[in-house]
């Protein structure tokens, strides 16, 4: 019998104890929070079943839910909404993807202000939705101007944030030079060490690109952001940029893993030079268009995933349903689409389905009942888990001792 605890203690063991001390007291506050930070643990219990095979394989990001959506900026300079996190990706049944997108909805109802039964109805509309873009057979994207409910609300909101806004939400400004805000909910402090290493990194990765001034780094701090990652080497760099103060970027630096998924499967991997490569090209053939300054890099004699800066501000507020079912519908059809949709763009490549297993696939209606039942079963596995969780943490089972770096 797995022993939760444990399992969760060894798949974070050796990450950084200030942070991972905050994911476990996330992980605590509720079974929304939990399943999040706990996708090991996830497909740790599903992936014996058998439904999950009978989709074709294809690239997926490995850790589909609510949370991991989001605008961001292209390399193009235009804002897009779309699947934001390929820290898990890898080649895999396609059904994988969906089932832990269909388990996150049904576990964020409570926290959502869900029922049962509207939940229930939102994974229907899900599977739905990804069938019928599969059946199309075309990847589409979702426009701007063409944009409705949580996720319309969610772009007029961007095009009324300034460059300067976002700087200052990330930094304070002293005469004409910025530093990064050390406010313990979005940044820690470096240790001089530490700080020395990252800006050696950053002074030569700027010396091998073509604007070498845009990459020179300004400051240093260990970032605070997501769940599951909590604990990860993880740093955001304030660089020059278009100028300072006001032309500057804030990118993010973050060490590569490997994906918690492929222990699970039977699927072979193709061979990367690193799991940063595996992040950075799975994520470049899944968007419409690739984020922002994105690189796999070497940092430490590690793979890291260097990128723009992604607030948590570029989600959608859930929370902003307003009562009103449909404009959940919306967004959750958003999203089964995009999900669908970075499946067909990303066909044919590396031992991935060709679009025409990906149309007859979703064609076929023998699969999304079985699919909401097994979520429904693992809804209530997560549910027991977490309190398992909580009472080995209650016990003092993941107390960490740290110190500020």
């Amino acid at each position: 019998m797995l022993d939760v605890a444990s399992t969760i203690a060894q798949y974070n063991a050796g990450r950084d104890g200030e942070r991972l001390r905050m994911k476990y007291e996330l992980m605590r506050r509720s079974s929304w929070s939990f399943v999040r930070g706990t996708c090991h643990l996830f497909y740790s219990r599903v992936a014996q079943e058998s439904v999950l095979r009978e989709g074709p394989v294809v690239w997926v990001s490995g850790d589909l839910h609510l949370q991991n959506f989001g605008s961001y900026k292209g390399d193009n300079g235009l804002v897009y909404f779309d699947i934001n996190d390929f820290d898990e990706a890898c080649l895999a049944p396609c059904l994988f993807e969906l089932v832990r997108f269909l388990t996150g909805t049904l576990v964020a109802a409570e926290d959502l202000g869900l029922s049962r039964a509207e939940a229930l109805a939102l994974c229907h509309t899900s599977a739905d939705s990804y069938a019928g873009a599969l059946r199309t057979g075309k990847a589409r994207w979702i426009e701007a101007e063409l944009a409705e409910g949580m996720v319309r609300d969610l772009f007029d909101a961007l095009s009324k944030r300034s460059r300067v806004d976002h700087l200052n939400r990330r930094t304070v400004l002293t005469g004409k030079k910025r530093a990064l805000k050390i406010d313990g909910k979005r940044a820690l402090a470096v240790d001089k060490k530490t700080r020395d290493r990252v800006l050696a990194f950053m002074h030569a990765f700027a010396a091998d690109q073509d604007d070498p001034n845009f990459y020179r780094p300004l400051d240093v701090a260990r970032r605070i952001a997501g769940t599951g990652s909590l604990g990860v080497e993880r740093y955001v760099v304030l660089v020059e940029g278009k100028g300072s103060p006001d032309g500057n970027y804030v990118i993010d630096l973050k060490r590569a893993l490997p994906s918690c998924l492929v222990p699970h499967l039977k699927a072979p991997q193709p061979l990367w030079q690193s799991d940063a490569e595996r992040v950075v090209e799975v994520q470049q053939r899944s968007q419409v268009v690739s984020q922002a300054l994105l690189h796999a890099v070497e940092f430490d004699g590690h793979p890291y995933v260097l990128r723009s800066l992604q607030p948590s501000e570029d989600r959608v507020d859930l929370h902003n349903w307003n009562g009103k079912l449909p404009r959940f519908e919306t967004v959750l059809t958003n999203m089964a689409q995009l999900s669908a949709w970075a499946q067909l763009r990303s066909s044919g490549r590396q031992g991935s389905a060709i679009a025409d297993e990906l149309i007859d696939f979703g064609a076929r209606g023998d699969w999304q009942v079985s699919m909401i039942d097994l979520a429904t079963q693992a809804a209530a596995q997560v549910l027991a888990d977490w309190r398992a969780y909580c009472a080995a943490y209650d016990k003092g089972a993941f107390e960490i001792e740290t110190k500020a770096s």
